[in-house]
């Protein structure tokens, strides 16, 4: 190892900076799951509060509410994974087949640009829109010789909203690494095909897609990493403490929020975020495998 790092000492020092903000911020931190099995006292700090075991996973795991808010948590990041990405697929595709670079250029930020919106920003879009009594969707509706509707006391429709907001805003930050991809692929295959008579449709299906497929597995495979992590910035920001919504949006972050905010135990909260990282990492691994039977250079590891 002392031979490689002498060897490669500038690669080395460019990753070193990366590596250093790893190793503080993500794996430094790790110790603090020891406060799930301890009942932490601030005052005792983590190492002289009492050791409790897995009593404080009992607070989570005896209530109805750790089954809904993990279904919830899964059910809507599987809706991003496969609607972000399916539709930023499909969005670079249409991007590549635009023959003038100018349009093409101008399309390609305005897809980009809501990547760079905030989640305060975008809460206060959805308000304005979704408000009962000023709201431009109620609004229309009544225009329209239509009922205006209460959509804060729906929690039916909220999957399908939040999955909307979603991949308006990340579809086009996807579609660019896609677009990536494509430029990337040699335009001999689509030579041939086109001398053999394929279609452009014909062209993207044989070719464009099959080509990005390594591309597409890892995005998924790093959506599917985080399946279990809710995104508290766009759910608590666009939901908030609405506890109609609570039903089919409270994920695992927002419950594991409110929870410390309303006992005031660090214990019980590490507990909830142990679970989730512990399945987090549970899930990684099984499609981690999955994806090296279908393609080994697919796999992340």
């Amino acid at each position: 190892m002392i031979r490689e790092i002498a060897k490669n000492k500038y690669l080395y020092a460019l990753a070193l900076p990366g590596l250093l903000f790893l190793i503080v911020f993500a794996y430094v931190p790790m110790a603090g799951h020891l406060i799930a099995f301890k009942q932490y006292r601030l005052a005792d700090g983590i190492w002289g509060s009492k050791w409790v075991g897995f009593d404080n996973f009992k607070f989570f795991f005896m209530s109805s509410d750790w089954y809904k808010v993990t279904f919830n948590t899964i059910f809507l990041n599987g809706l991003f994974i496969v609607c972000g990405l399916g539709l930023a697929l499909l969005l670079a595709i249409f991007l590549n087949e635009i023959r003038s670079m100018l349009f093409k250029k101008i399309a390609q930020s305005f897809v980009f640009m809501p990547y760079f919106i905030s989640w305060l920003v975008v809460s206060m879009m959805v308000f304005a829109f979704l408000n009962t009594t000023e709201g431009i969707l109620n609004r229309t509706l009544i225009a329209n010789g239509l009922d205006g509707q209460n959509w804060y006391l729906k929690p039916g429709i909220w999957p399908a909203i939040l999955t909307i907001i979603y991949v308006w805003k990340f579809a086009g930050y996807y579609s660019i690494i896609f677009l990536a991809a494509i430029t990337g692929i040699s335009g001999d295959y689509y030579e041939s095909a086109r001398i053999d008579g394929a279609t452009r449709f014909q062209q993207i299906v044989h070719i464009t897609i099959p080509l990005i497929r390594n591309v597409l597995i890892v995005l998924a495979l790093l959506g599917i990493g985080r399946i279990f992590y809710g995104d508290f910035g766009m759910i608590y920001g666009i939901v908030g403490d609405t506890a109609p919504l609570y039903p089919t949006t409270d994920v695992i972050d927002t419950y594991s929020y409110r929870a410390l905010r309303q006992l005031g135990d660090f214990s019980k909260s590490s507990a909830v975020i142990m679970y989730q990282s512990v399945m987090g990492l549970v899930t990684i691994m099984i499609f981690n495998a999955i994806a090296r039977k279908i393609d080994k250079d697919s796999s992340l590891f």
